[in-house]
């Protein structure tokens, strides 16, 4: 069995038990009531989701700086569950917020960037599978995944800079003891099971590119480019 093999089953062990003591156990949220239990689901969403594009980044600027396929098929992987758990993201948000914002959606700016970056997400898949070239795909995807993560700060820290309907971020600090495991565990699971995700996709794409591509064509990666007046 492969590591994230053992890494969703895993997240998904955790999320059963996070999700269940959230259902049944955990005391219902003080103005809320029940309906705040989808905070159990929403917020680790919402923290792997963020942590997903930040690995992106990562992959990008290693796919950049190194050339190698394995970067790239990370970039792809990475960006790809990260878009499915922001399309998670909306939905919980829209379903939470029915019942207390009374709208199924509002411009909100939490709401509003984490449309765009979704979108931004999306597109930059898109504009991958239309490029051919193997070295010009591996570029231009990493370079746009890069400028992308922009906005997931600013995703982020939405709630402290704008006046937002949205709550503000949540601490052990402003959370209830009975409700802090079952967050914990929840996040952790969904963690794992993101990663394992990313390693299962990553592994399918390295594998196609490895069919597709000639490593020979690939561009020289930075690390190995000399330094001007190094040679003389």
């Amino acid at each position: 069995m492969k590591w994230f093999h053992i890494s969703a089953v895993m997240g998904v062990s955790l999320l059963c038990i996070g999700h269940g003591l959230g259902l049944f156990v955990a005391p219902p949220e003080a103005m809320m009531g029940d309906v705040g239990r989808i905070l159990y689901v929403h917020v680790p969403t919402a923290w792997v989701a963020l942590v997903v594009y930040l690995i992106s980044f990562g992959a990008a600027v290693g796919s950049l700086w190194f050339g190698r396929l394995t970067w790239d098929a990370t970039v792809r992987a990475s960006v790809e569950v990260g878009v499915v758990l922001t399309a998670l993201l909306v939905f919980q948000g829209s379903v939470w917020a029915r019942p207390t914002w009374g709208v199924w959606w509002a411009w909100d700016p939490r709401l509003t960037t984490t449309a765009i970056m979704m979108i931004t997400y999306v597109a930059i898949l898109i504009m991958r599978n239309a490029i051919q070239d193997s070295p010009r795909r591996l570029v231009i995807t990493a370079v746009a995944t890069i400028v992308a993560f922009v906005d997931v700060p600013i995703v982020y820290f939405s709630v402290k800079w704008w006046k937002s309907l949205h709550q503000d971020h949540s601490s052990p600090d402003t959370v209830s003891d009975p409700m802090i495991l079952p967050l914990r565990l929840a996040a952790i699971g969904m963690l794992l099971l993101a990663l394992g995700l990313i390693g299962a996709r990553r592994k399918t794409e390295l594998d196609r590119l490895n069919q597709e591509v000639d490593p020979a064509s690939l561009p020289e990666p930075i690390e190995a480019l000399s330094v001007p007046g190094e040679s003389e």
